[in-house]
């Protein structure tokens, strides 16, 4: 004779099979393993940095302006003429393809060029720059007051980098304080006038007959 089987003692249900604990263990820790990669977001170090302490406007300039601003600038700028060319004939076109844009803002660009100094005036040194059309104003911001957000726009510095739009208008603020101190202090407008220079710098495209720059660099051409 067959031996009667357990399973069918109750009504002919089978009873579940019991589950090891550990293994329900197991299994609730990879899911909030795999939680918790899913929902982590990687931030770089500076990023990290200005969401912990409070914002240092002064020492973001000096950390950023040498090492990033400035070889960025140099790196992206593209010669006047070609640019003011490039704009008036296609200005859409001219903007993908030179222009650095933040957010909803206007186009910014970085530039380099070769011209003949002016008197400097009201915090602006003019410079006649061949190859422009007739009527072209060029002037670059020599100080001591320097106006704008070019260099941080044109740099590609972002709003994500910060917390808030206060903290992204100092750091604007604190580049133009770095350029200052580190090229603009010790400028003499007033031997370069008449005299040829080349330049680089970084400008808002508001009109093509109306171009102001702020200089990264301004040399004097022997």
């Amino acid at each position: 004779m067959s031996t009667p089987v357990a399973a069918h003692a109750r009504g002919g249900q089978v009873p579940r099979r019991r589950i090891p604990a550990r293994w329900v263990a197991a299994a609730l820790t990879a899911a909030l393993l795999t939680a918790i990669g899913l929902s982590t977001h990687y931030r770089s170090a500076e990023s990290v940095a200005a969401s912990g302490a409070r914002f240092d406007p002064a020492a973001f300039g000096a950390r950023t302006y040498q090492s990033e601003v400035v070889p960025a600038i140099r790196r992206r700028a593209v010669e006047l003429p070609v640019l003011v060319k490039a704009v008036t004939t296609d200005k859409r076109a001219a903007d993908r393809r030179y222009g650095v844009r933040q957010g909803n803002g206007p186009y910014n660009f970085a530039v380099k060029g070769t011209g003949r100094a002016g008197v400097a005036e009201s915090g602006l040194m003019p410079v006649t720059v061949p190859g422009l059309p007739p009527g072209t104003r060029v002037s670059l911001q020599v100080g001591p007051a320097i106006n704008g957000t070019a260099l941080r726009d044109a740099a590609g510095i972002g709003f994500r980098r910060f917390r808030n739009q206060a903290e992204y208008a100092a750091a604007a603020t604190a580049l133009n304080n770095q350029l200052w101190r580190k090229l603009l202090k010790n400028l003499d407008p007033e031997h370069l006038n008449g005299k040829e220079i080349s330049f680089v710098g970084a400008f808002n495209f508001l009109t093509p007959s109306v171009v102001t720059i702020t200089p990264v660099s301004i040399e004097e051409v022997p």
